[in-house]
This record gives C-alpha cells, structure tokens and sequence, in this order.
C-alpha cells in the first residue's frame, strides 16, 4: 500500500476522533515565528483538516495540500466554510503551488511520511524570504497505568506498529532541516476524554492496526473493551497528550 492511501478505509474515524491541536499554538507561534492574521499557510499534508482548523480560526488564507482523496474529501466537507480554505490534490515533494506564494509552511502529524530531501527543496522554493516551517505531532506519553496498557495493546495487536515507530523522527533529524541556528522545540499540553465509542475509532483510526475487516479485528477489539473497563471512571477515560511544535526558518 502506497503512503498517500494508508488511510483511505480509516477517514471517518481519523476525523471524528484523532486529537486536535490546541489553540494555544496560535499566540506561540506569532509570537515565534511572526504569524499574524494574514499570514498565508501551507498545510502540508493536511489530511482531514485538524491541522488547518485553527488557522482558518485565526483568518489565515490555508492552502491544504493533501493526496489522499479520501481524506481530502473530508476536509473539503468540514472546512469548505471558510474562505481561506483552498484544497489542493497534491503531495508534500510537488505541491503546485507558485514560487515565493506562503509565509508559513506547516505540517500536522504528517512529516515523517515525506521523502525530506525533495520536501526540503520544495519548501524553499514555495516559501518568501525569511519564512518559517511548523511541524507539528500530537504525542501520546505512557506515563499512566492506563497509557502504558494501551501501548502495550497496540505492540501485541498492530499489524506494522513497530516500523511506524521507527518512521519516528528526531529532534537532531529535524534541526538539520532547518537552517542553522534557527531550531525552536515547544510543548504544550493536550488532552482528550473518550467513552468506549469514542477510544474503538480512535483505536480503529490508526493505519497501523487491524482494519474492521481483519481477522484480528474483533480480538483487538475485546482486549480494548477489558481494557477500558479496568480503567474508566464514570464511563469515561482520559488521553494526556503533548503538542510538540518544531520550528525553524527555512532560509536566509
């Protein structure tokens, strides 16, 4: 299966329950990076449009370059609403858009997909002078008894969990794409509550697990359920997530 289609079967469930990146990344990045209202931004591997909501919320023009079909569709049907959105059918090595036409170049969750030698080439060549790029991951700690059991629920059951973690890119990887001297690291917290419903699509979301089709499907399925049953409270159990953001000036 090619990158741009591993979660062509995945869309609603990626949509309706994967972490959205927290507001507070909007003063932090205009205060870092110089993002004002009229910033135009480039989504690059938009996916279902999280990363480009709050950016859209700010007023930003956002081109969402994305090309997976799928998932594209679905932004196209959540964030058609607001003006500043432009999707775009097409990838992070070849985005089509024109010479020198974005402020900031962003990426939510999606970088380590991207072949970096061509992406970096082509960030330069569609970003002005002096801009900046964002590349952002929500990160799920294990630092709970519950965090740690579900980890341990997607190393038994994931069909390609352990490559997907070696896709991880680092901090040192990431500096060397930006230029010298201009690498920011930022953390802020995030979180998120799930009833059952909410952590099977969640679960189900990820292109590294046993789709509803597979034979191991409804296996994964049960442990989850006895593992939600051991640490729910009021029907409910809670994700801490870290909002890593990445920056770093693209050129001189």
């Amino acid at each position: 299966m090619k990158n741009t289609e591993r979660f062509s079967n995945r869309v609603t469930d990626y949509e309706k329950y994967r972490p959205h990146y927290p507001v507070a990344m909007i003063p932090y990045l205009s205060a870092t990076v110089g993002l004002t209202h009229n910033s135009v931004i480039a989504d690059i591997g938009s996916g279902t449009g999280l990363s480009a909501q709050p950016f859209l919320d700010n007023g930003n023009t956002v081109y969402a370059v994305e090309p997976n079909d799928a998932m594209r569709a679905s932004a196209e049907q959540q964030l058609g609403r607001f003006p500043g959105f432009k999707s775009i059918a097409a990838t992070a090595e070849h985005t089509t858009l024109p010479n020198n036409s974005v402020d900031l170049i962003v990426a939510g969750q999606a970088f380590h997909w991207f072949d970096q030698v061509l992406t970096r080439k082509e960030f330069h060549r569609i970003a002005k002078p002096d801009s900046f790029a964002a590349l952002m991951w929500n990160i799920r700690p294990t630092n709970s008894p519950f965090e740690y059991d579900y980890e341990q629920l997607l190393q038994q059951h994931g069909t390609d969990y352990k490559h997907m973690q070696q896709r991880n890119v680092s901090a040192v990887q990431l500096a060397s794409f930006f230029l010298p001297g201009t690498f920011r690291e930022k953390t802020i917290q995030n979180a998120q509550r799930f009833d059952f419903k909410a952590l099977k699509g969640l679960l189900s979301s990820s292109s590294y697990m046993p789709a509803r089709s597979h034979e191991n499907y409804g296996p994964m399925i049960k442990d989850l359920e006895d593992l939600f049953n051991k640490y729910q409270e009021n029907g409910m159990v809670v994700f801490k997530y870290e909002t890593r953001l990445y920056t770093g000036r693209l050129s001189e």
